[in-house]
């Protein structure tokens, strides 16, 4: 048996504690038999990390080492926490608790707060959408539906990461978030929602973590029959915890050190809802004796599906990317990934359904092919050529798309207009069947332009973009077309795609993709501004959308499509590229860091135009944000390897040409372009277009002298022999 080997519906009970360690690869035993004092679990993706911890504590518990009572194992789904306890129970490890966080912190503060409180624990607020509506409408601040959501979600974000409203704008600010709304006035709905719950004497599900937390830090005899109880603690996901529960756990554990953590910076991918893989990365910094052990053999993906994920972490930059594991498959070969560009995004839907039939036709089962997506919103054009395939599917993470609710409104607008026809004002100067839509989808928060930032607007405004888009294309395939005859093709639409879908292909968003894998997965729609997304602007956000495109390589087990569109509508202009992410990874692509092929490749005008994206270092790889450095193409403190007595005779040449001109030398070239020339030595034009502060005018007008120069020649040498 190997980490590989799916088990039967009804396991057989490991006789012993040693029969518990069968299986398990060197790394996975070391997990398991590491019972004493803080363990850190390093695991990368598909390499059997919830076997090994729980075949830990099952190990511990069978060996009498850890009585079954004492351990808390904490996860941050219920499905997850549900998958923890029937395993253990498969193991014959019953009766360890297995909880998120929330349920765990839930079942103390209700046993608690009789005798800490008094009296009966407020009620839990389930949904507190409807109570930051009122708390907007009494600061006078209108939200539609869609910024309520996302107001609620910052709120949520602001206690996750222990923000009080007043400091709000602040946070904000320095964590360089898109707020939906001014930080000011979102603070404001903060304050006087926190006011309506004090009033009302309810909590929410923030409140859970953060009134057991009060409770732990001011009753210490609380505490003490907490630490009691619970004496050994594994929490799993460790990357996506937050400084709420990180600062929870603490209290938990005290003083004490009996904590297995396992994770993969590698795969924080919830930032945006304050997780942060910091408490991962500094683990041995505050557990200075902790055992590290990690896991890098990868039993889901073939070698060649890995090869992808190890290549996409290796161009990674950031404090996380330090960190990434190297997996190793443990599978036998398999396909390559396919890479396939396509002319617009209907003939990508079209061929992706295509492969997708094809595959079935071969004997892979629908339930294990997956097609994964950035936004939400990019699910219709593939449920639409699923459909028209044949081809089951099944929608995770996210309502079909005629059930959204801004779909369902924009029906009922549409079916309005149609109806009134020539009596609705709003239709008088809309010549054709796509500007009707437009004007009516204008009422509803469809605009010419995206709206700036993530989050429920961007998702509702996607939506009633592809309505429009199916109107353009409705139009285009029915000359004549009235709105009447398309809000009948919406309703036929909407009832074909009603019937039931069990075993069906999985549609779903990479954030929803987290944790699941599929035999086949065919990841779409990878164009710049789609991956990384367009509102992804810091370094660490576009970080972000790397390892979000990592964790959907690393879904699947054996097929893997990577697909983009160069246009968005047949026949539309082809001015879309690639995501940079596949560069050097992807057939006929550059690496980022080769300057000389990037000039190349990119290059019109003779190969001046510079490449795109960001600056590494050549020498340690760092991403460069410093103009100087960023001319070197290297760190100030990494090591030079530049040529000292072409540097001087370099600058010998500029201050001559400086005199000539009547202007101060750094308008020729500045110090930090010539010590970039000294190093790179260039011999032709286009490796010295290549250098940072060499333009197409100052090629033009000294390119000659500084490659003679470079060659050894006198300039006027060089330009007598051109």
């Amino acid at each position: 048996m190997t980490a590989a080997t799916h088990s039967s519906l009804f396991p057989q009970v490991p006789e012993s504690a040693d029969a518990v360690l069968d299986g398990l690869d060197p790394e996975q035993r070391e997990v398991a038999t590491a019972l004493h004092g803080p363990v850190c679990v390093l695991a990368g993706a598909g390499t059997g990390k919830t076997r090994a911890i729980t075949h830990r504590i099952a190990y511990g518990v069978r060996a009498g080492i850890l009585p079954p009572a004492s351990v808390l194992a904490v996860t941050f789904t219920n499905r997850a926490a549900g998958e923890m306890r029937g395993r253990l129970r498969e193991l014959g490890a019953g009766g360890v608790q297995a909880r998120t966080f929330h349920s765990a912190a839930l079942r103390q503060l209700q046993y608690f707060w009789p005798k800490v409180i008094g009296g009966e624990m407020p009620r839990l607020l389930e949904r507190k959408i409807q109570l930051v509506a009122e708390a907007a409408a009494r600061c006078r601040i209108r939200l539609d539906r869609n910024e309520l959501r996302d107001v609620t979600s910052e709120i949520e974000w602001a206690k996750v990461t222990q923000t009080v409203p007043a400091d709000y704008p602040a946070a904000v600010a320095k964590s360089l978030r898109d707020a939906p709304r001014d930080p000011s006035e979102i603070s404001q709905i903060y304050g006087l929602y926190e006011q309506l719950k004090r009033d009302r004497a309810v909590i929410d599900f923030e409140d859970v973590l953060l009134l057991t937390v009060g409770i732990l830090q001011d009753r210490h005899d609380v505490a003490d029959l907490i630490r009691r109880q619970y004496q050994h603690f594994v929490v799993d996901e460790y990357q996506d915890v937050s400084p709420l529960q990180q600062r929870l756990l603490d209290l938990w554990l005290g003083d004490r050190e009996n904590l297995c953590v396992v994770g993969d910076a590698s795969q924080t991918i919830y930032s945006f809802t304050g997780a942060t893989p910091d408490h991962l990365l500094n683990f041995r910094t505050r557990h200075p004796s902790a055992t590290v052990v990690k896991l890098i053999r990868d039993y889901r993906s073939t070698p060649q599906v890995v090869h992808l994920a190890n290549g996409l972490l290796g161009q990674a930059r950031g404090r996380a990317a330090e960190h990434r594991l190297e997996l190793v498959s443990q599978r036998d070969p398999g396909p390559d990934p396919a890479y396939t560009e396509y002319p617009d995004e209907p003939a990508e839907a079209e061929g992706t359904a295509r492969r997708i039939r094809d595959l079935i036709a071969a004997g892979v089962p629908a339930g294990e092919i997956a097609v994964l997506y950035r936004i939400n919103a990019q699910s219709e054009v593939y449920e639409q050529a699923l459909a028209y395939a044949g081809v089951p599917y099944q929608l995770r993470g996210a309502e079909r798309f005629f059930e959204r609710q801004e779909v369902r409104e924009a029906g009922v607008a549409l079916r309005g207009a149609a109806r009134a026809g020539s009596n609705d004002a709003l239709l008088d100067d809309a010549e054709d069947l796509p500007s009707q839509v437009r004007a009516v989808l204008s009422t509803k928060g469809w605009t010419t332009e995206p709206p700036t930032g993530s989050g429920a607007v961007r998702d509702r405004w996607e939506s009633l973009a592809a309505l429009v888009r199916l109107a353009e294309d409705f139009a285009r395939a029915k000359t004549g077309a009235t709105l009447a005859d398309l809000v009948t093709e919406l309703d036929e639409r909407a009832a074909a795609q009603h019937a039931p879908t069990v075993q069906g292909v999985t549609l779903a968003s990479l954030h929803a993709a987290k944790g699941l894998e599929w035999d086949a997965v065919f990841l779409v729609g990878l164009t710049e501004g789609m991956m990384p997304i367009t509102y992804a602007k810091t370094d660490e956000q576009v970080e972000e959308e790397r390892r979000l495109l990592y964790v959907g390589v690393t879904r699947a087990r054996f097929h893997l499509t990577l697909s983009w569109a160069l246009s968005r509508a047949p026949g539309g202009r082809a001015g879309r590229r690639p995501t940079r992410f596949l560069s050097g990874l992807r057939p006929g692509s550059t690496a980022p860091g080769n300057r000389a092929a990037a000039g190349g490749a990119e290059g019109g005008q003779g190969g001046r135009r510079k490449r795109r994206g960001p600056v590494l270092c050549r020498v340690c790889g760092k991403t460069l944000t410093d103009a100087g450095e960023m001319k070197l193409m290297r760190c100030e403190d990494c090591p030079s390897d530049m040529d000292e007595a072409l540097y001087e005779r370099l600058r010998d040449w500029r201050s001559g040409q400086a005199r000539l001109l009547g202007q101060p030398a750094y308008c020729v070239f500045t110090d930090k372009t010539l010590m970039a020339i000294a190093e790179a030595v260039p011999g032709d034009e286009r490796e010295l277009s290549a250098i940072s502060g060499v333009g197409g005018r100052k090629l033009d007008r000294f390119g000659a002298d500084v490659l003679a120069i470079c060659a050894g020649q006198d300039p006027e040498e060089g330009q007598d022999e051109d």
